[in-house]
């Protein structure tokens, strides 16, 4: 075994060593103290305000970010169930304004609480988020892991010293359970359980023919999840779909040629130093290079986490924004790799290199820094980025207003690109240059943007028509 290896093993080790000890002191913990809040002191989830659901989902995003394997859908995906989970968790406590979502899902069993008996909901919420990130992020780096066990462990030294024994092992039991029920649920979905392990089917053979995705410049890599359109949805289905892309034509009047023509110039005018804003966009919102950035899908709840701070939401506000959010995302992955992977249209570079007879031609995503740029190793129609916006803005309009003026923040301070933040008049626009960033990146077709776009406000309308309030 070579050096780095074992210091990387006995860094690993260390770190469960750490967190079980931890573990074992708290268990010692606060016994003998007199508890500070009382049955009768007890809150709502409302009563309490968003700063705990934000510090669970900023490092959620670490752990999307870090995680090998956890590619856009796969962490759509996550997103969902583990907001469904936290959601579900202290549904209980603030059931005279929402409602529990077991009924609208089959096979889905939550745990019930006990009616006589009191609960602390930060402590039912910190035990189903940290039992979540164990569940579905059990290969995240050691330090990664390390961090949800020490932000548990502290919170939970906080609310030990504070409540009475029993009100703290309920409470921490309880989130546990419903943490480990949802994730049981998730697990049921065989095809979308613990992709993670196998973003690539190596028995899968793209159709071939003029038009058509083939693995692409510089990587040449296998479809990335060439089945995820079979992956079990919240809400959306089958009939959550894009029309036929445009016809094929090599034509330079036809549509498609001049859609092609459009990528080419824009990124050829963005290399010359031209077009600089459009530059700024395409890198803005790019979340394609992996640990770089969190995922394009994890990016819309980096937008969540910055509304919910302003807006100054209540706890129970912010977990009903990351879990729709979650669930619209997981479920705008789904439908978008399902009618990718239905028409399988080629991406722009194999059109332009061959069409325009420009076989050097390449696009701006994610440059290695020896001149390799790179080209997302699925079919282009429709695209996932403007799916995964659209859904998302779909929500956070409907929770939040539709004259929502906001501050891009996500990226601010980055020195790898340009981060600076941008401005936008409500969430819609947001999602449009989110599409539009595709076009001058150089990995998609107008069309594809403006497909994903109405798909994704589909799934979007159909994730806030879940019953969730009273």
């Amino acid at each position: 075994m070579k050096l780095f290896d074992l210091f990387k093993l006995r860094n690993a080790r260390m770190t469960a060593i750490m967190a079980l000890a931890l573990t074992l002191v708290l268990s010692g913990c606060g016994d003998d103290e007199d508890p500070i809040i009382s049955d009768t002191e007890l809150k709502k989830p409302q009563e309490y305000n968003y700063e705990l659901a934000l510090e669970w989902n900023t490092l959620l995003l670490n752990l999307e970010r870090f995680t090998p394997g956890y590619r856009p859908p796969v962490s759509g995906r996550a997103l969902g169930y583990v907001g469904l989970a936290a959601y579900e968790a202290i549904q209980p406590g603030m059931s005279d304004i929402y409602n529990s979502l077991e009924g609208e899902f089959d096979g889905l069993v939550i745990p019930k609480i006990d009616p006589g008996s009191a609960y602390h909901w930060p402590t039912v919420l910190t035990a189903c988020y940290a039992k979540s990130f164990e569940l579905f992020f059990p290969t995240a780096p050691s330090e990664h892991l390390f961090e949800v066990y020490r932000l548990r462990n502290e919170l939970f030294l906080e609310y030990k010293n504070a409540l009475d024994p029993e009100i703290f092992d309920r409470s921490s039991a309880y989130g546990r359970q419903v943490a480990q029920a949802v994730y049981n649920w998730s697990a049921t979905d065989q095809l979308g359980h613990q992709a993670y392990l196998r973003n690539t089917d190596p028995t899968y053979q793209p159709p071939t023919g003029i038009g058509r995705w083939q693995p692409t410049y510089p990587d040449y890599q296998p479809g990335l999840l060439p089945y995820w359109g079979n992956v079990r949805t919240f809400v959306a289905d089958a009939s959550d779909a894009t029309p036929a892309p445009l016809g094929y034509s090599e034509q330079p009047g036809s549509a498609l040629y001049q859609e092609a023509l459009q990528t080419r110039d824009l990124v050829n005018q963005i290399k010359q130093g031209q077009k600089q804003e459009d530059a700024w966009i395409a890198i803005f919102w790019s979340d394609d290079c992996p640990i770089l950035t969190f995922t394009p899908a994890g990016r819309w709840i980096a937008v969540a986490n910055q509304v919910i701070e302003r807006e100054d939401a209540s706890l129970a506000l912010a977990v009903e924004t990351y879990a729709r959010v979650g669930m619209a995302l997981c479920d705008a992955g789904i439908r978008a790799w399902g009618e990718k992977y239905r028409w399988n249209v080629e991406r722009p570079i194999d059109y332009i290199r061959r069409v325009m007879n420009d076989p050097n031609w390449n696009t701006i995503m994610c440059p290695d820094g020896s001149g390799n740029y790179y080209t997302p190793n699925f079919p282009g129609y429709p695209s996932g980025h403007a799916t995964f916006g659209a859904a998302a803005a779909e929500v956070l309009t409907d929770l939040y207003g539709a004259s929502y003026d906001f501050v891009d923040r996500c990226h601010e301070d980055r020195t790898e690109f340009d981060g600076r933040p941008r401005s936008f008049d409500d969430f819609y626009e947001m999602a449009e240059e989110n599409a539009y960033s595709r076009v001058p990146i150089g990995v998609h077709f107008k069309m594809d943007s403006d497909s994903g776009l109405n798909l994704g406000y589909r799934v979007g309308q159909k994730v806030n028509n879940l019953p969730w309030r009273n």
